[in-house]
C-alpha cells in the first residue's frame, strides 16, 4: 500500500528576498526530504506559501509609501522565483492573502471558539507610542525576567525557553524603532493552552524520533504553559469571525494563528487546483499519513505547542470537551523538524543588519547545487554553523568538482573514448564486487538517514560511496588496461563497474543534486526527466470557499505560485542496471571549480568583512 507523507514547509514571512539563512532552515531540508520520499513510492504533498499578514509588513509599506497588498504582492513573487530557483519541489507553494486561506482559518477559530477554547480576556498589549499601532511579541526585546539573558523576545526567551509576555521584559524596547513600549489594557481571545495541556503533553511524550533539542524544547514549554493571546489590535490581518468583532477593522486575527493554518488552507488550495477538491483530506484526516514540519528553531514553539493544541481544540479534545468541525478530525504532526541557525562571522544572517547573502545573488553566480550541498554537508542542522566563503569554496572544489564531478567526467569520457557506449563486461573480480556492494548498500543506509531527517549523515555516506569509487578506479588504472589490447575485457569490465556505481552514486545524491542528477542522467545516455522540477503557474484566486468566511479579500486577483507534476520523473530509489550498448556521449565539465581567492575575499555582492 502506497504510504502519504505531508511535508510541511515553514512559510517565509513575505518582507524581502529570500537570504542563505532561510533556506538552510526550511528550505533545502525538507525538499531532500520530499525528494527522497517520492523517490521511495511514497504519496507526497509538500506545501508552503508566503506569510503575509503582521505589524512588520504594514511598517515597510509606510516607509516605502505603498499598500501593505502592494508591498505583499511584490514581495511574494521575489520569494517564489527564490524558492522555485533553487529546486524545492513543493506541490503548492501559496500565499496567505487568498480567500480560500481566510475561510479555512476563520473556520478553525469559529471551531476552537465554539469548543471554549477560545476565552476572552483583558490585558495589558504593548503599543508604539509614536504611532499607536500594536507592537507584536515578536517585535519586542528586553531582558528575560526568568533566566537574566539579554534579547529575549515577548513571546519568548531563546536561552531558558520559557514563554514570557512582552509586560514582563525588564527593559522592554522596539525592535522596530528603538522605542520604549506603552503597555495598555485591551480585549482579546486567548487560546486556553491550560486546557489542552494534559493531551498536549500526552501528545509529545509520546515522540520518540525527533531530534533531542527540538524535543526538549518542547518538553519546556509545558512548565509554563498559560493562555495566549490569538488576536491583536491591527487592521492588517484574518477577521475575527465572531458576532461584534468582525466588522471591527481595528481588530484582527494574530498572525501567527492564521499562519500555521496555512498548511491546512494550502493542501485544501492544492486538491482544488489538482481537480480532486477532496483529496487533501488522506494529508489530514488518515491517521495512517505522517506529517513532518521543516522550520528554523525560533518557531518550534508554533509547531509543537500552538497548532498541535489549535488542532486538538477544534477535535474537542481537551478539558473543555466539545464536538469536532466541519473539516474532520485533523491529524497532529509526526515530527517537527527544527534547524538550527546558518550564521555568518557567528551573527545570525539578518537582511536589516547587513548580515545577509541572498539566494538570488547565489543562483545567478553559483548556480542551485553547491549551495543545496553547502547546506547539507555543512548546514545546520543541529548545531548553529557558520557560513564563510573558504568553507564554501572548499566543499564545492574538493568534494563536488574534484571528487563527484571527476568521477563521473572520467568514467564516462574512458568509455566513450575507449567503446562508445556502455561496454559489456567480462567476469568480476572481488574488487569489483566489493565496490558494487557498497553502492548497493549504500541505498539502505542513506534512505534511512534522510528518512529520519539526518541529511548529513545520508550525504557524507554518499559522498564516501564516491571516494570509494575514485579510489578504485585509482587501483584498477583503466588508462594503462586501455593501451594492451589484450586487457580489453578487463577494460571493459573496470568501466562498466565504475559506470554502474556512477549511476548508483547520482541516485543516491539525486535528493540533494537534483539540477546535478539530470545532467549525469543524459551523460549515462538516458533520456527523459529524472529529476523533476517546480514550475511556476499564475493562478487566479477564483476558488469556492465553504465554510465561506467575513471580510475576505477581493475575487479573481492573480498571483504567483509554485507547483510541479513530479509523477513524471523516473528517479527511484533502487538501482538501476547501466545496459551494455548504451551510446555515450563525450561529457562535458558537470562542476565548475571555484577560484581559491573567492574564499579570501568573497564575491562582490557578499564581500568577506575584515576587521579593522
Amino acid at each position: 500500500m502506497t504510504k502519504s507523507v505531508l511535508t510541511a514547509v515553514a512559510w517565509p514571512y513575505a518582507n524581502g528576498p529570500r537570504h542563505i539563512g532561510h533556506v538552510a532552515g526550511f528550505g533545502v531540508p525538507s525538499d531532500v526530504f520530499s525528494r527522497y520520499q517520492r523517490m521511495s513510492g511514497a504519496q507526497v504533498l509538500m506545501v508552503s506559501g508566503t506569510d503575509e499578514h503582521g505589524t512588520p509588513l504594514l511598517v515597510q509599506a509606510e516607509k516605502e509609501g505603498v499598500t501593505v497588498q502592494e508591498l505583499a504582492d511584490r514581495y511574494n513573487r521575489q520569494i517564489v522565483t527564490d524558492l522555485a530557483g533553487l529546486g524545492l519541489s513543493y506541490d503548492l507553494f501559496t500565499r496567505t492573502t487568498t480567500r480560500n486561506h481566510y475561510a479555512v482559518v476563520q473556520e478553525l477559530f469559529r471551531g476552537l471558539y465554539a469548543n471554549g477554547y477560545m476565552v476572552k480576556q483583558t490585558a495589558m498589549g504593548a503599543i508604539s507610542p509614536s504611532t499607536g499601532r500594536t507592537l507584536p511579541d515578536r517585535y519586542i526585546e528586553g531582558t528575560c525576567p526568568i533566566c537574566g539573558a539579554s534579547g529575549a523576545r515577548g513571546d519568548q526567551c531563546d536561552h531558558c525557553g520559557n514563554q514570557l509576555d512582552p509586560a514582563d521584559l525588564i527593559d522592554p524596547v522596539s525592535k522596530i524603532n528603538g522605542e520604549t513600549p506603552q503597555f495598555v489594557e485591551t480585549e482579546h481571545f486567548l487560546l486556553d493552552l491550560p486546557a489542552l495541556a494534559e493531551e498536549l503533553t500526552v501528545w509529545l511524550q509520546e515522540r520518540k524520533d525527533w531530534r533531542p533539542n527540538v524535543l526538549k524544547f518542547s518538553l519546556n514549554l509545558l512548565k509554563d504553559i498559560r493562555p495566549r493571546a490569538m488576536t491583536r489590535d491591527i487592521d492588517w490581518g484574518v477577521p475575527i469571525p465572531i458576532e461584534g468583532w468582525q466588522d471591527n477593522n481595528a481588530k484582527k486575527l494574530y498572525v501567527w494563528f492564521d499562519a500555521v493554518v496555512g498548511y491546512l488552507s494550502a493542501s485544501i488550495e492544492w486538491a482544488y487546483r489538482a481537480g480532486r477538491p477532496e483529496a487533501w483530506r488522506e494529508f489530514w484526516c488518515n491517521p495512517e499519513t505522517r506529517s513532518y514540519y521543516f522550520m528554523g528553531k525560533d518557531n518550534i514553539t508554533f509547531h509543537s505547542q500552538i497548532w498541535p493544541a489549535e488542532l486538538l481544540g477544534y477535535r474537542g479534545i481537551g478539558s473543555r470537551g466539545g464536538e469536532g468541525g466541519e473539516l474532520g478530525q485533523l491529524q497532529l504532526p509526526t515530527e517537527v523538524v527544527s534547524s538550527e541557525y546558518l550564521t555568518m562571522s557567528g551573527s545570525k544572517f539578518s537582511s536589516s543588519k547587513g548580515v545577509v547573502i541572498y539566494v538570488k545573488d547565489f543562483l545567478q553566480e553559483f548556480g542551485p547545487d553547491p549551495l543545496r550541498y553547502f547546506i547539507a554537508v555543512a548546514g545546520p542542522e543541529n548545531n548553529d554553523t557558520d557560513f564563510t566563503w573558504d568553507e564554501f569554496v572548499r566543499r564545492v572544489n574538493n568534494e563536488l568538482a574534484n571528487g563527484w564531478g571527476n568521477l563521473v567526467n572520467r568514467t564516462v569520457s574512458m568509455a566513450h573514448k575507449n567503446f562508445g557506449e556502455v561496454p559489456q563486461p567480462g567476469e568480476l573480480t572481488d574488487s569489483d564486487r566489493k565496490i558494487l556492494e557498497l553502492a548497493a548498500a549504500a541505498y539502505e543506509v542513506v534512505g534511512e538517514a534522510i528518512a529520519h531527517s539526518r541529511f548529513k549523515a545520508g550525504i557524507t555516506h554518499a559522498m564516501h560511496v564516491v571516494g570509494e569509487a575514485n579510489a578504485y578506479i585509482a587501483e584498477q588504472e583503466p588508462w594503462k588496461l586501455a593501451k594492451d589490447e589484450s586487457q580489453r575485457e578487463r577494460l571493459a569490465t573496470v568501466l562498466w563497474t565504475t559506470l554502474q556505481v556512477v549511476s548508483d552514486c547520482n541516485t543516491l545524491l539525486t535528493p540533494y543534486l537534483p539540477f546535478t542528477a539530470q545532467r549525469v542522467h543524459e551523460t549515462l545516455g538516458r533520456t527523459g526527466d529524472w529529476s523533476g522540477f517546480p514550475v511556476i503557474a499564475e493562478v487566479h484566486d477564483d476558488m469556492p470557499v465553504s465554510p465561506v468566511g467575513v471580510g475576505l479579500p477581493e475575487p479573481d486577483r492573480t498571483y504567483p505560485v509554485i507547483t510541479g507534476d513530479y509523477s513524471t520523473a523516473q528517479a527511484t530509489w533502487q538501482r538501476i542496471d547501466v545496459a551494455p550498448g548504451t551510446v555515450l556521449a563525450k561529457p562535458q565539465p558537470l562542476i565548475a571549480k571555484l577560484d581559491p581567492k573567492l574564499g579570501e575575499i568573497g564575491p562582490e555582492w557578499a564581500p568577506v568583512q575584515v576587521d579593522q
